[in-house]
């Protein structure tokens, strides 16, 4: 489906005048690729849903906050994630982030055994991640906040923020060899 710029602003437009039509066409127009970003922060599906759901109770709420500087879709992904970490904090007890000086040595990964992933594997191996490590790396690696941004927004110290990072893509890395050794395994 293909959107206007105009047909956007009139939904906004109606999203501030509290129309419910224009709420309704706002999420079905999002909701989707919503669903991805909190699917990344969540442990399953219907966690992730409960994270959309959260998160487009902000939009609405906050909708005249958006100034009209930048993409609406990103100024939606942002409170999305937000919703995802206060989910986080109500409903997990985090683990206490480490602040580490010198991250561990990493493994490498072989790039084609990387590749041959298909995007729900590395979804649903992202997801094993414990609560803070997944945080910080779709914060990171995905979201592309700053270290300092994510410490603020997870009340953490930058040094932790780093080394929750470096230990994701540790564990990411080793399970992702994991998974292809097992395909090989299974095919050779």
């Amino acid at each position: 489906m293909i959107v206007l710029e105009t047909s956007i602003t009139d939904v906004i437009q109606g999203c501030l005048l509290g129309k419910r039509k224009a709420q309704e066409t706002l999420y079905k127009l999002f909701a989707a690729k919503m669903l991805g970003v909190c699917l990344r922060y969540a442990t399953d599906k219907a966690e992730a849903e409960d994270m959309l759901q959260n998160g487009f109770i902000k939009v609405f709420g906050k909708i005249q906050d958006f100034k009209g500087e930048g993409s609406f879709e990103g100024w939606i992904r942002r409170i999305m994630v937000h919703s995802a970490i206060e989910y986080y904090r109500k409903h997990h007890k985090m683990m206490q982030l480490v602040d580490l000086e010198t991250p561990g040595a990493e493994q490498s990964v072989d790039p084609v055994a990387a590749c041959s992933l298909e995007a729900k594997d590395l979804l649903a191996i992202i997801q094993t991640l414990p609560p803070g490590y997944r945080m910080v790396f779709n914060m990171y690696a995905i979201e592309g906040y700053s270290h300092k941004e994510i410490a603020g927004a997870m009340n953490i110290s930058e040094g932790a923020s780093k080394s929750q990072l470096s230990r994701a893509r540790t564990i990411l890395k080793e399970k992702v060899n994991q998974t292809e050794r097992a395909k090989y395994e299974n095919f050779g």
